[in-house]
Order: C-alpha cells, then structure tokens, then sequence
C-alpha cells in the first residue's frame, strides 16, 4: 500500500463579516482532518460529513491502493482569516472542536452584539444631523437593503440595527475592543471544555505553525546596516505573530496560552475605525477581568515586538488590523516551508482562502482618478488588493529550480551509477551487505567523489560550509533569550573557524582536511537529509517499472527512509536539543567553540549514522536483488550528486525534488450546486463586507455557503492525490453525498431565514439528478 500525505499550508485572507464563511471552509478542512486520523487510528467510523470524508480516504484505498493522511500544518492569517486561523490551529493541536467558534459567529457576530455601550444612542433623536444619512441608506425607494434582502423581517432587522450603527458615537470606532476580547476568550474557554483527553489531530511530534498578520500603527524602529553611517534606524509597521507547537503524544495540548491567542486574534481583525486598535492595557484589563493566566507574559511580548521591548515602548503600541498591510499573508507561510519532518511521500500544497476575488475592486473607467478617490485608494483600497503574483512566481521559480535539478541528476545517474559499480558493484560481499562494511563504503564513497571532482571541491566543500554555519547559527540564536544583532552569531562562528583553519577546506592530494571532515560529520544534516531524499525521490518515482521490484518492496522500502530521515530532522532544530538548551546557547557569542561542541554532543550525528546503518541493512535483508543493487548505488552514489549539484543551487541542494502546488477555495471555484460565484450566494459583501454583522440570516447563509464550498474544495483536493486521478462519477458522488449531509446536519439550527435550507436541498438535488 502507497502511503503518502496531503500537508496543506492555510492562506486566510481577511474579509471583515465574510469571516463567517471562511469558518464555514475552515470546519471542512477540520472535519476532513479528523476522518483522517480516526481512518489511520482505525477508530470507530463517525456520522454526517467526516463520515464522507472517511469513505472517500478508504476509496482511495481500494481504487488507487493509496493511503492518504491529512495534515494541515500550517496555518498564516489575516484579519477575519486570522481570527479563524487561530481557532483551527487550536483545535487542530488540542483535539478539541470547532463548534463553539460556529456558535460565536451565528450568535455574537452581531452589530447590536459589538457595539461599545458608550456608543449607543440614547434616544431616536440622538445625532438629528445624522438623519439624512440614515434616510439614503434606509428609506429613499430602491435602497440597498430593500434592493439586497428578501424576507421581510430580515428587513427590518437590518435597518434596526444599521439606524443603530449610524447614529452611533462618530469620529470614535462603534464596536467595543473589550467586548471583543471577551468574545474571543469567551469562544476559546468553549472549546476547551470540548477537549477533554482528546488526541491532537496531527501525529505526534509534527510541527504545526500558526502565523498572523498585524499593523503597528505608530510604528516601530528598527536598525538598518549600511556602509556609511554603520547603523540608521526605519520605522517598520508590519508585524507577524508566529506560534509553533509541536503535536503531543497523547492528549492534545493548547498551541499556545489563551492569552496570547486572543492577543493575535484581537490584534490582527482590529479593522481601522471599527475597532480601537489593541493596546495591551486592554490584554491586562480582560485576563484580570477573566482572571486568566499569562504566565509567559513577558516572553510573549518579547518574541513578538522585540524592538519596542528593548526600547521599554510596549504600553505605546497600537495593533491594527493585519490586512491593511499584508492581506494576503503568502510569505510567512513560505518562510516556515523549510526544514519539516517527513516520514512518508508529501503531496505540499498551498490553499489559500479568497471569500470575494474581484468583489469592491473598482471597474476601469476613462474618468480621471478624483481628489478622495486618490486618498482613500492609497490608504485603504491598493494596499489591500495587492495581488499574490510575487507569491506564486517565488513558488514557480522554485518549482522550475527543482525540475531543472531533477534533470541534472537524471544526466549524471548513468555515469555515477557506473563509479559506483567501479568502487564496489564487482565484489561478491556488495550483495552481502552487513552495518560494518556500510559504514565503511559510505566513507570510502564520499572520499572517492571529493577525490575525483578535482578543483571543483574547492567550491562544493565552501558552499556546503556556508549553508551549515548559517544553519547553526540560526538553531542558536532561536534559543537565546536576548536575541543579538542578527547576523552576529553567525560571524562569531565564523571567526571561531577562521582561528581552526577552515580558510581552506581540501587538501593537497585531493578530497577535504581532516578538521573539516570532522566537522561535517558533527554538524552537516544537510547532506544527510538530501541523500535520503534522493532516495525516496527514486522508490517513489523512478523505479516504478524497474524489472523484478514490486510495489510492496518499495513501500517497505520507503518506510526504512522516512524513518530514517525522522531521525535525524528531530535534532535538527532547537526543540530537539533539550530543554535547556537555552542556557548553553546564552554563552555563544563569548564562547563559540563551547556552543558547537555542546551542539554536537546533542545531536550525536555519527550515532544516528549508525542507528540508521542498521535500520538499512535490516532493510535490504528483505529486498529482492534488484532493488537491494539500485539502493545501494543511490545511497553510496549520492556524494558524487551532492558534489555536482549543490554549487548549482547555492547550498539548496536536493532537499525536495516536487513542487509545490497551490489551490484556491472561493465561492468562484466551487459551481456543484449554484452558479454565478460570490455575488450568488454570499450575503456579506453588501455594505463594504460588514453585510453579515447586520443579520442572523445573513451569517447563516454564508456560514453554510462556506462549509458547501470548503467541502466541495476539500473533496477535489482529495480526489487530486490519486494518480490517475479518479473517475469523475466517484468524484460526483462523494460531494453529492458530503453536501447532503452537512444540510441536514444544520437544517435544525439554521432557520433565521425560513426555507433556505430546504432550497438548497433542491438545488442539490436537482444538480446531481441521474447520479
């Protein structure tokens, strides 16, 4: 059975009251994650949609032989998308549901619910002069409400509640920031009492990182180097709050302390005007209010806005909504993609969530650009509406690096295959391998590709220097508690191996100094990890057709690599050094040569060398022949891939062979049940995208327009792992039977607009007749 998993990287997008659509994608994404854990823990089938998505995942198995684990591991947001992305990382690494966050946005994400007390009017005649305004919006003929909402009663409720809204405080945001945080924890407390001892949805020890987007409003300073003068300040506005929780063994565990949770929640949808911008005044007031513990207050605050904490500025920063700068918050998710465990054939893909593309973007018109149109564009309008081209063209340049890569190693297969060969391929004892003769042909193999690449070892040997210096830097600086100027470490262990003679790292005669194949085999994962992944590239891909292998032989196969490569990636970062290993890396600036030998010890890099040694000879014990030869050429073969490719890619090397795909969940890609996209189904947009603040009715039907959509999306990206893909017929049932059942389950609770359920049940009904 192919094993293979589906990691998907979360890029929420903000959308002020289309918030609740996007929770309606994000509990498909959720429901789907369980079924698969229940799937591969063989747990007791559940009802309603993760029954589907269970069906689905055992079809894969009986008509593709493919058993597919889902793994949603990283999680970026901002504004409404931020919000959602903090609670589906929370349940995703505590195991507890997502139900009360459903709840809190049906019951509480309402204009009456989220305006401050103090900017209620006090009477009809509050703000007369506000009385045209109220007339425009509300009473003239064909206004807005009466041209976008049907139900009588709905009507009035909306003109209610926007009267409400209008005559409220002005020149002062409506919406209570305290109200709001007590939502939020409020919401968060719910969910705990869900969890119990419930497992995290993610395996055990798989890092799961959850990002949001924010604004510094008054700006930060931050320390440019330059030529002349050395040091400038800037002041930086973006901020991003990140969290990484590595999933428990056992009971699932809260990614972070609620606190900082509603801190990043608060923070990153504190829409301009709407809310007052999060002040920490506001956290101190709600977790003594809530009497909640902040245990790693100071530290929090540190990590998060480290200039305004050595400036002693902290009580000064005003947190605004994340979107207004970064909407579209693609790069921190990138920057996390690197250096993840794997224990089995990834499938990465990029998801990201666009409630409206295209919605509030201005047609084009030959009328010149207007005095406040100019103004309120640049401030508001182009900053958000950036697209995501850089993205995705920095995501297809690598994809494009990658198969250039796997072409060249393509070339040079048959050339190394033969030195191989040379080296050992005719002696009788390279079909009777044991861990002492591996260990040996593994040295005697890298000596051999250093020897015969000449001058060209010179370049390999510094690249592949250069990117484990600044791997290591990176480990220790992560732990320091008081974090130095970046690049410092990196130059202190610099100067430390200028001292031992790394200037030059080859001899004479050819292959590398005994001080620097020392240090290699301390410190370099890199190499160690591009091998195995070479090899998994080749059970996975490449031999598919080879003579005599069968596919069970290079599952089991696989299995022996990932789980070789997992030992390895659990020393590679900080977390995997111990605990302490904040305190040994406090020193490091003073003391560089302690803090390498201190790493080395941790990691014990040649004693995984070994375990793994083992675990392959194990391995080929149980190969056919022909698969035993071409694993050992790979594994052997690879110093001299290694020796040729890394220089090219300078240092990347061979760490992932496949690319990245991306995928879009919006109401414009999901045409199963109705056609015409978000303006055909979504309430929200109406009144610049507060539309679902106004009404129950309007949170109901884009809270189930989303779980329509995010399963119809959630099925496809399934069904895309399975190679050939399966038949369409397959495909239309399973979003047939998933979009049943989620009407059913939420007809009893969706009924604020009566029939809406029922007429999307004929729609279902009516799209799938036949079959």
């Amino acid at each position: 059975m192919r094993e293979k998993e589906l990691r998907l990287a979360l890029v929420c997008y903000g959308g002020i009251s289309l918030a609740v659509y996007m929770h309606g994608v994000t509990k498909e994404i959720w429901y789907a994650t369980r079924a698969s854990r229940a799937f591969h823990d063989e747990s007791p089938p559940a009802t309603g949609p993760e029954a589907v998505y269970r069906r689905l995942l055992e079809t894969l198995v009986q008509i593709r032989e493919l058993k597919l684990r889902i793994l949603p591991d990283i999680i970026s947001g901002a504004s409404a998308g931020g919000i959602n992305g903090v609670f589906l990382a929370q349940a995703l690494a505590s195991g507890q549901s997502l139900e009360p966050l459903s709840r809190l946005w049906l019951e509480r994400a309402d204009v009456e619910v989220l305006l401050d007390p103090d900017a209620r009017p006090w009477s009809r005649f509050a703000k007369f002069w506000a009385q045209p305004l109220v007339w425009f919006l509300l009473k003239r003929p064909g206004n807005v409400v009466s041209r976008t909402v049907a139900s009588a009663s709905t009507r009035r409720e909306v003109r209610l509640k926007l009267s409400h809204l209008i005559r409220a405080r002005w020149f002062a945001p409506p919406f209570s920031g305290i109200g709001f945080s007590h939502l939020l924890a409020e919401a968060l407390d719910a969910m705990g009492e869900t969890g119990g001892k419930t497992a995290p949805l993610l395996p055990a020890g798989h890092p799961l990182d959850l990002l949001v987007t924010v604004t510094d409003f008054n700006g930060h300073l931050e320390d440019l180097r330059l030529n002349s003068p050395p040091v400038v300040e800037e002041s930086e506005h973006r901020l991003a709050i990140g969290f990484r929780r590595n999933a428990a063994a056992g009971t699932g565990e809260d990614i972070a302390e609620r606190a900082e949770l509603v801190f990043a929640a608060r923070s990153t949808a504190s829409f301009p005007g709407a809310f007052p911008p999060l002040m920490l005044a506001e956290m101190d007031r709600l977790t003594s209010e809530r009497r909640l513990a902040w245990r790693g207050r100071e530290a929090f605050l540190k990590r998060v806005m480290p200039s305004r904490w050595k400036r002693g500025q902290l009580a000064e920063a005003a947190l605004v909504d994340g979107a207004v700068l970064v909407n579209r918050p693609f790069a921190p998710a990138m920057a996390v993609l690197r250096d993840r465990p794997a224990q089995r054939e990834v499938d990465r893909r990029f998801v990201y969530i666009d409630p409206s593309p295209g919605i509030g973007v201005p047609a084009q018109s030959d009328r010149p650009v207007g005095f406040f149109s100019a103004i309120f564009g640049s401030l508001s309008s182009i900053p958000r509406e950036q697209p995501i081209r850089d993205n995705l063209e920095a995501l297809e340049a690598q994809s494009r690096e990658r198969a250039r890569l796997r072409m060249i190693v393509d070339t040079l297969r048959g050339e190394i295959d033969t030195a191989v060969e040379r080296l050992f391929g005719f002696t009788f004892f390279f079909d009777h391998p044991n861990q002492k003769r591996l260990t040996a042909w593994r040295a005697k193999a890298q000596q051999a590709a250093a020897e015969q690449a000449g001058f060209a070892f010179h370049g390999y040997a510094q690249v592949k220097l250069a990117g484990v210096v600044t791997s290591l830097a990176e480990v220790i600086e992560g732990a320091m508690a008081d974090a130095p100027p970046r690049g410092a470490v990196e130059a202190e262990l610099w100067a430390h191996l200028a001292t031992r003679g790394f200037d030059r790292l080859a001899q004479a005669r050819g292959g590398a100094t005994a001080e620097a194949i020392a240090f290699f085999r301390a410190h370099d994962f890199g190499f160690r990890i591009r091998r195995l992944k070479l090899l998994a590239r080749r059970l996975t891909q490449d031999w598919d057709d080879a003579e005599g292998i069968t596919p069970a032989e290079r599952e089991a196969a696989r299995n022996i690599v990932y789980r070789a490569q997992a030992l390895y990636q659990a020393k590679q970062t900080g977390a995997g050094l111990g605990e302490d290993f904040a305190q040994a890396a406090a020193d490091a600036l003073s003391h560089p040569g302690v803090i390498l030998a201190e790493i080395a010890r941790r990691r014990d890099l040649t004693g995984i060398d070994l375990a793994v040694d083992a675990m392959i000879i194990d391995g080929l014990a149980a190969m056919s022949k022909p698969l035993r030869r071409r694993f050992l050429y790979a594994y052997l073969g690879f110093p001299f891939y290694d020796v040729a490719t890394l220089p090219l890619l300078q240092g990347e090397g061979m760490g992932e062979f496949d690319p990245v795909k991306v995928d879009r969940i919006s109401p414009e890609d999901a045409m199963s049940i109705r056609h015409g996209g978000t303006r055909a189904c979504l309430k929200g947009i109406e009144f610049f995208h507060f539309g679902a603040f106004f009404a129950r009715a309007y949170r109901e039907n884009d809270y189930l327009w989303g779980r329509l959509h995010g399963a119809e999306r959630t099925v496809d990206l399934i069904a895309s792992t399975a190679e050939p893909p399966l038949p369409d017929s397959v495909i239309r049932t399973f979003k047939r039977d998933v979009f049943l059942a989620i009407l059913e389950e939420e007809k009893p609770r969706l009924t604020a607009e009566p029939g809406m359920v029922d007429g999307v049940i004929a729609e279902v009904n009516t799209m799938f007749a036949g079959g």
